[in-house]
């Protein structure tokens, strides 16, 4: 399971270096990895091992058109990297464009459970922002979770 925030700067070439806790994970599933367009614009992050898995997952539940569908605008636009000896990951430069990146090259990477997102840190702070009332509504419930 990922979980925490982690602070990454890209090199030239658009390759972070994996924190040790996601790179345990991601590399006891396999060095790929598979990066979709996420919300908000972020990119997801999913094991090979796990996006096999949710390709199972919606093979199984989805009807012929929503199958088709997902495979025309998410499918199609996923794209692969591995984790090479350094422990670098390169994000695929067309996936790369969709973050508003500034000019200190930062990205915010997200551990949710299955996947990680992958944020400019001005965005993922705005997106905190903007759902903060929502977290303040629902902090009853998360907490008897805890």
């Amino acid at each position: 399971m990922f979980a925490g925030e982690y602070l990454c700067k890209l090199d030239e070439k658009g390759r972070f270096i994996a924190p040790s806790p996601l790179r345990e994970q991601i590399e006891a599933e396999g060095q790929a990895v598979v990066f979709l367009k996420g919300p908000e614009q972020s990119l997801l992050l999913y094991s090979a091992r796990e996006w096999n898995q949710v390709l199972e997952r919606t093979k199984a539940s989805l009807d012929d058109d929503q199958s088709r569908l997902f495979m025309h605008f998410v499918v199609s636009e996923a794209g692969t990297s591995d984790i090479d000896k350094a422990g670098r990951i390169l994000i695929p430069a067309r996936l790369r464009k969709m973050l508003p990146l500034d000019d200190d090259q930062e990205v915010i990477l997200v551990g949710l459970y299955h996947r990680i997102e992958i944020w400019s840190p001005g965005e993922w702070r705005r997106y905190l922002t903007r759902t903060e009332d929502r977290y303040e509504q629902n902090m009853a419930k998360i907490m008897n979770l805890l």
